[in-house]
C-alpha cells in the first residue's frame, strides 16, 4: 500500500500521546480514534465508566482528520434529497439530531477549552444555472415548512457574502445560518485529551479480531489481548474488516482535498456547490482555502479504494473548481494535497446498532462523508446503549435492518 497523505488539518495540529501498554480488562473498549470514537470515550469517561480507546495509528488519522471541517446540521446530500431517499420522518429526525449534536459540540469546545477555530458563520449553497436555483428554492421551502432555518439568496446577496466576482451562471443560492466550521484534527485530538482528563485511557493498538462470549468480548491486538465488558466499534471504512457481515454494507470511497496558500478574506461562510460531485470549501482564519470533492471523475468513482493518497485526475478536477466559480480571484498556489476514506452506505445514512451475532459489540459507521454533524451526539447516545444494552429511541432511525439500506453488490 502506498504511503498515506497528510491533510492540512493533521499538519497543523499536535499529535496526542497514546499509551503502548494495554489494560488486561476494561468495562468498555472503544475502537477507533475519530470523532465518534473520541466522543463515545468522552461521554463514557464523563459518566464514570472505565473506558479505553484503542486507535491503530493516531487520533484523527482517518476521515475526521482529513475532511472539510464542516459541522452542518442535516442529512448527507441535503434535506430535499433525504426526504425522497429516506422518508419525511427520518429526514426530520436527522435534522433535529444533528442540530442537537452541533450544540453539544459547541458546549464541549467551551467547557473543555478546546482550541479548534470553531465558529458558526453559516454555509452558502451556490446555485449554478436555473435548475440548481429551482432546487435551492425547493430546499428552502421544505425546510421552512418543517420548521428549520434556511434563507434563499439572490445573486446579489451571494455576492455580498463572497468577496470576489461570481461566475455569470451563479444565479443565487441559499444560506444555512449558524452552520459550523472547525479545525477538525484539533477538535478530535482535544476531545480525546478531554476524555483522558475525565478518566478515560488512550492506547495505540490495532485490533485484529474480536471474540464475543456471554459475559465479555476478547480483543486480539498486535500488542496483546484485552477483555472488555462491552465494545463500541467506530472505525468507519474499516468496519467490514472486523465485522465481515458488514463488508458489503459499508464500503470505502476515496475523497480528495487540497489547500491553497493563504489569501485575504474572500469567503465569509462555508461554501458548497454541485459543480462536479458536491464540492465544498472553507477559508480558515489564517486565510488558507481548503477545498474537496470531484471523486466522480475517478475510475468507478473511487468506490472500494483503500489508499489515502491523492490522484492526478481528481486533483486536477478540484483545481478547476475555484477558477470556474470565481474567475477574478487572485492566482492560487497549492500547498497541500491529501485523500481520505469515506465509509459509505447505499442510502447515504449512518448505521448504529448491535453487531450481528455479537450482543456486547455496538458499531457506528456509514456516515458517507458527513460524520462531523453526527459524532458528538452519537457518542452521547452510545453511553445509554452500552450501559443498558438497548438502542435509544433517538438511534432507531439508524438501525441496520432499515428498508432503505441495501448491499452494495445489489445496488441498482
Amino acid at each position: 500500500m502506498q504511503r498515506e497523505s497528510v491533510s492540512y488539518w493533521q499538519a497543523t495540529s499536535d499529535d496526542v500521546l497514546l499509551s503502548q501498554e494495554l489494560p488486561h480488562t476494561v468495562d468498555v473498549a472503544v475502537i477507533g480514534g475519530g470523532i465518534c470514537g473520541a466522543a463515545t470515550c468522552y461521554w463514557l469517561a464523563r459518566a464514570g465508566v472505565s473506558v479505553a480507546l484503542l486507535e491503530r495509528q493516531a487520533i484523527g488519522a482517518g476521515a475526521t482528520g482529513r475532511n472539510g471541517g464542516f459541522v452542518s446540521a442535516g442529512p448527507a446530500g441535503g434535506y430535499r434529497d433525504a426526504r425522497m431517499r429516506l422518508g419525511e420522518e427520518i429526514a426530520r429526525s436527522v435534522m433535529v439530531l444533528t442540530t442537537e449534536s452541533k450544540a453539544l459540540l459547541k458546549q464541549i469546545v467551551q467547557e473543555e477549552e478546546i482550541v479548534c477555530e470553531y465558529r458558526e458563520p453559516g454555509t452558502v449553497r451556490l446555485a449554478v444555472g436555473e435548475e440548481q436555483m429551482k432546487i435551492c428554492q425547493q430546499e428552502v421551502a421544505l425546510q421552512h415548512a418543517d420548521g428549520f432555518p434556511s434563507i434563499g439568496l439572490s445573486r446579489a446577496q451571494v455576492q455580498d457574502l463572497i468577496k470576489t466576482e461570481l461566475a455569470p451562471d451563479i444565479l443565487g443560492g441559499r444560506l444555512s445560518p449558524e452552520q459550523g466550521l472547525i479545525h477538525s484534527a484539533r477538535f478530535v485530538r482535544g476531545l480525546a485529551q478531554a476524555a483522558r482528563r475525565r478518566g478515560g485511557s488512550l492506547y495505540q493498538a490495532e485490533v485484529t479480531h474480536m471474540v464475543s462470549t456471554p459475559n465479555h468480548v476478547i480483543l486480539q491486538t498486535a500488542r496483546g489481548t484485552t477483555q472488555a465488558g462491552a465494545v463500541v466499534l467506530a472505525v468507519n471504512a474499516w468496519t467490514g474488516q472486523l465485522l465481515p457481515a458488514l463488508a458489503d454494507i459499508i464500503v470505502p470511497v476515496r475523497e480528495q482535498m487540497l489547500a491553497y496558500s493563504p489569501l485575504p478574506t474572500v469567503f465569509t461562510t462555508g461554501v458548497t456547490v454541485d459543480l462536479v460531485a458536491g464540492e465544498y470549501m472553507q477559508q480558515t482564519p489564517d486565510g488558507t482555502l481548503v477545498i474537496g470533492g470531484c471523486n466522480t471523475v475517478a475510475p468507478h468513482e473511487d468506490i472500494g479504494i483503500w489508499e489515502s493518497t491523492p490522484t492526478s485526475i481528481v486533483q486536477e478536477s478540484i483545481e478547476q473548481v475555484v477558477p470556474r466559480l470565481f474567475p477574478k480571484l487572485a492566482p492560487l498556489r497549492v500547498i497541500q494535497r491529501w485523500a481520505g476514506l469515506l465509509d459509505c452506505t447505499t442510502d447515504r445514512h449512518p448505521v448504529v446498532d448491535v453487531a450481528p451475532g455479537m450482543s456486547r459489540v455496538w458499531f457506528t459507521a456509514g456516515f458517507s462523508g458527513h460524520g462531523m454533524p453526527f459524532g458528538v451526539k452519537f457518542g452521547s447516545l452510545l453511553l445509554p446503549a452500552v450501559t443498558s444494552g438497548s438502542l435509544p429511541v433517538a438511534l432507531q432511525p439508524f438501525r441496520l435492518d432499515r428498508p432503505t439500506l441495501n448491499k452494495w453488490s445489489e445496488r441498482k
